[in-house]
């Protein structure tokens, strides 16, 4: 580790505002320290408990999240927020910026809120998201709070990041259960009706149960359904006792381990695809990638041979 990281990573531990934005700046953008900063930082990470929210757009996910940050702020816990949102396709940014609807918590140090863009990253996380919170983990937050960004059924990479997975629902939203059961409904340990106060919350209630009836989880939990209105506070305390007794059920089943080895499996595959990825476009610099497409279709190379020679040069 060079000499002027280990300064920089005390005053991150310490809880310095200034150093962990930095960090997670210079993580973000994949900057020239960031590499070296995520192995110093990674043995000091593993404490904090992940928490992943998602669900469709408009089933107010912010709203839940930063009651369930008040609630245990009350309860004297400090934390990491990470809300995904959609990429603006013109700066490249955050477009919503969650920390809109997270005001009461701006002067509150025991919180720290992140926006981040997707930057055309599906699956409902930035590429970096699982790196940011490494550095919020190793920060010393009790809890990490992620928000994906909304984009429905194939919103499931939160659950290779997170320890728990909370799947908002709302009634009222078409065929409702129907629309992102396809990979979402799979992933939730525990289901919330958020506006429950609506019409048609009943038979969201109804449908997810006879989903859960047709299929056992391998770790033979039952996800709760809690029924909440986020806008006034109702459901959040159910919320976190449900999150509580999930985390009781591993604990007692011994299943945190074997979580997470399951989640690092996962993520140990997207890192070494990411790394080849990224040797692979080197092989595509200087004009190369016009060149390669220009003669496969002109049929005078076939791209299969192709693909394999990159892939060759760039694991030497």
């Amino acid at each position: 580790m060079k000499h002027d990281l280990q300064p920089w990573i005390e005053r991150l531990r310490s809880g310095e505002p200034r150093a962990l934005a930095r960090a997670i700046s210079t993580v973000e953008n994949r900057g020239p320290e960031s590499a070296g900063l995520l192995k110093a930082l990674f043995p000091h990470s593993g404490k904090a408990r992940i928490l992943g929210m998602t669900g469709a757009p408009g089933a107010g996910k912010s709203t839940l999240v930063d009651q369930l940050a008040k609630l245990y702020r009350r309860e004297g816990k400090t934390l990491g927020i990470i809300a995904v949102d959609p990429t603006s396709p013109y700066t490249g940014g955050a477009i919503l910026g969650d920390r809109i609807r997270m005001q009461d918590h701006h002067a509150d140090p025991g919180i720290y809120i992140r926006s981040m863009a997707t930057r055309g990253s599906l699956g409902g996380l930035a590429r970096t998201t699982a790196d940011v919170a490494t550095v919020l983990d190793a920060s010393g937050r009790d809890l990490i709070l992620i928000e994906t960004v909304g984009v429905g059924q194939d919103e499931v990479d939160i659950v290779r990041l997170a320890d728990i997975t909370v799947v908002l629902l709302v009634p009222g939203m078409g065929d409702d259960v129907q629309t992102i059961k396809a990979g979402i409904m799979e992933i939730a340990d525990i289901f919330v009706i958020n506006k429950s106060d609506r019409e048609g919350a009943e038979r969201v209630e109804r449908e997810v149960r006879a989903m859960q009836s047709l299929a056992m989880r391998t770790d033979h939990w039952s996800p709760p359904i809690v029924k909440a209105v986020a806008s006034e506070g109702k459901g959040i305390e159910e919320l976190a006792a449900a999150i509580a007794s999930y985390e009781a059920y591993l604990k007692k089943e011994n299943l945190v381990l074997k979580r997470n080895i399951q989640n690092w499996r996962e993520r140990l595959v997207e890192m070494l695809r990411d790394a080849m990825l990224e040797r692979a476009r080197a092989q595509l610099g200087d004009g190369r990638a016009e060149q390669y497409a220009a003669e496969v279709a002109q049929h005078k190379r076939d791209p299969y041979t192709l693909v394999e020679e990159i892939v060759r040069k760039a694991g030497q």
